[in-house]
């Protein structure tokens, strides 16, 4: 049974967008190309809030707005250790697949390209990371988030699970 995500608010965040990556697209039409721009932002609080968003228009200011938009819309709450995150973990996306580690405290975001931009801004200080397959900036920064969403607090977990125990013990015992 899945909870339903609850949509963070992001006017009480203080937000920070970061500018990851603006890709220049033409499109061959019947009197040329038409050009137009795609723009990766990833915004948050550096305090465990962050979301990415990627928009597209004619000018690279108006698509670096839209990302930006978009990027508020799609904020998570990532489960801190401190100054890392719980445990290990893997996620593959498409043809991206990133590799998240939890650090001893002092040894930097050990990343690079987007995912670094998304762990900054996450507010992950200690992490090592290693992306494998596709070197897309969009797709490794989508895999990253896919895995900072399925990270878990250890503790809610398994107070979780004791309570599932209590109940079920109490349905046996009755």
């Amino acid at each position: 049974m899945k909870e339903p995500i609850s949509k963070i608010d992001p006017t009480e965040l203080t937000l920070n967008d970061k500018l990851v990556f603006i890709n220049r697209v033409a499109k061959v039409m019947k009197g040329g190309k038409r050009l137009s721009f795609s723009a990766l932002v990833v915004t948050g609080d550096g305090n465990g809030y962050v979301g990415i968003g990627v928009g597209k228009a004619n000018e690279v200011p108006g698509a670096i707005n839209k990302a930006s938009a978009i990027a508020k819309k799609n904020l998570i709450k990532v489960p801190l250790a401190g100054n890392t995150i719980p445990y290990e973990i893997r996620v593959k996306l498409g043809a991206a697949k990133v590799l998240l580690k939890p650090a001893a405290p002092g040894t930097g975001i050990i990343a690079g390209g987007s995912a670094r931009a998304v762990l900054e801004a996450s507010g992950i200080k200690d992490i090592l990371t290693k992306s494998l397959g596709s070197s897309n900036k969009i797709n490794v920064a989508r895999a990253t988030m896919l895995a900072l969403t399925q990270l878990k607090n250890p503790k809610e977990e398994l107070a979780k699970r004791k309570s599932a125990v209590k109940v079920e013990e109490a349905v046996t015992n009755d």
